[in-house]
């Protein structure tokens, strides 16, 4: 467990969406927030308007997260760390740039592995720290269109449940949040209608109050935890209908190019 009054905790991805949601629900608790994101100028304006740090910010570079790392070490050791960073690319698989798919792997995967590589060793030095990493039911219910997205979720989940069972008899904690879809601009054009889903605020609530309740998997909404299991019984053929039928026939990561635009050009989609 984490008394964040005054302690330092430090969130990728910091400058909009969830990460930025988060912070402010840590900074609210007294923590010292640092927030680190590929795109400075807004971070540094996000940091302005609700009163943490921030710093640019690569997961994808290792040095680059040591730098964040140091920066915040400023403050004092850190306590917490948020892997939020994250990007999805949308559409039939074999239709996608392969390029766009190396990027999303380096950025929801092997950010979440430089992120917990450079701050977990000085947490179990001092025996105290929390991690939290945020991956997606898309974790444990594929979802047609978003293949390497599901994967590289999937894989934070099950690197984060290796890495607890390393720690176990340790001070130093590990929560998965499992968030289902969440109006940012990762979901830019589209159709959500038919999901249950949560606004960024609801989600940096769950995070900030992980570091009180250290839990190990944690879906948001709770009662979506059962719909994994169902992906696992039920037969592969009969799911897939399913999910045609929750996509209403729509072909594979269908969204709104228009709508979706600004979010692709940022991410170079």
């Amino acid at each position: 467990m984490i008394d964040l009054e005054g302690a330092v905790v430090c969130v990728t991805g910091g400058a909009r969406g969830i990460g930025r949601a988060t912070a402010v629900a840590l900074a609210a608790k007294g923590a010292t927030v640092w927030i680190g994101d590929l795109d400075a100028d807004e971070a540094a304006r996000t940091a302005r308007v609700i009163g943490v740090k921030a710093m640019s910010l690569d997961v994808t570079d290792a040095a680059s997260v040591a730098e964040f790392h140091r920066a915040a070490s400023i403050d004092g050791p850190v306590a917490m760390l948020v892997n939020n960073a994250g990007i999805q690319h949308m559409g039939p698989f074999a239709e996608q740039k392969i390029s766009a798919y190396h990027r999303e792997v380096a950025v929801n995967l092997v950010g979440v592995i430089n992120g917990m590589h450079e701050f977990l060793p000085d947490m179990l030095a001092r025996d105290h720290g929390h991690i939290v990493n945020v991956a997606s039911m898309a974790a444990k219910v594929t979802t047609p269109g978003m293949s390497v997205y599901c994967a590289t979720k999937y894989a934070v989940a099950a690197l984060s449940r290796a890495v607890r069972a390393e720690i176990a008899d340790t001070e130093v904690s590990i929560t998965t949040i499992m968030p289902t879809a969440v109006h940012t601009e990762l979901t830019a054009g589209v159709a959500l209608d038919l999901l249950p889903t949560r606004r960024p605020e609801q989600i940096g609530a769950v995070i900030a109050d992980s570091a009180r309740r250290s839990e190990r998997e944690v879906t948001v909404p709770r009662w979506l935890l059962p719909f994994g299991m169902l992906e696992e019984v039920t037969p592969e053929p009969l799911m897939q209908r399913v999910k045609r039928l929750a996509m209403r026939n729509q072909p594979a990561g269908h969204y709104d190019e228009d709508r979706r635009r600004d979010y692709l050009d940022r991410i170079g989609g």
